[in-house]
């Protein structure tokens, strides 16, 4: 009888835990080089250009939970394949972790394919700098930056 008790509860612990661990974690994005190009300070905007949206929300790894006010600065070539201050922006994201970009499609340049860059700080995060490499044609990238808790 107490073994049997004993596999009762611990079943009952193992159901519990498992969807609390399985909603308590995000796979945190992909970082990527930042490249010789970055400059911190870019101008505040949400739009760089036009045709292209990239939007989606920031999340903390831990828990999945939006992050609002993290800050996100984006740095893309122009249509010659030059890095300008025309082409680079920094933004929050809103009261739900949410952001959208509206930009033009990066183009291809010295050997690479079309890439975003980006950088996103949040509070007790640490930060992320990754790149993003759209598909040619492709409209809009919808994508969550998931960060990891210091």
């Amino acid at each position: 009888m107490k073994c049997m008790r004993n596999l009762v509860a611990a079943i009952l612990v193992v159901m519990m835990a498992a969807p609390a661990a399985a909603q308590g974690q995000c796979a945190p994005t992909r970082p990527d080089a930042e490249g010789p190009f970055y400059q911190p300070n870019a101008p505040r905007r949400t739009s760089i250009g036009t045709g292209f949206i990239v939007q989606g929300t920031v999340r903390s790894a831990r828990g999945c939970t939006p992050i609002p006010g993290a800050r996100i600065e984006w740095w893309q070539a122009n249509p010659r394949g030059e890095y300008d201050d025309q082409h680079r922006a920094t933004m929050a994201s809103d009261q739900s972790g949410s952001y959208r970009l509206e930009t033009s499609f990066p183009p291809p340049y010295a050997g690479r394919p079309p890439h975003i860059h980006v950088k996103v700080f949040a509070p007790r995060h640490r930060p992320l700098t990754t790149q993003l490499y759209p598909k040619p044609g492709q409209k809009e990238l919808s994508i969550d930056f998931v960060v990891l808790a210091e």
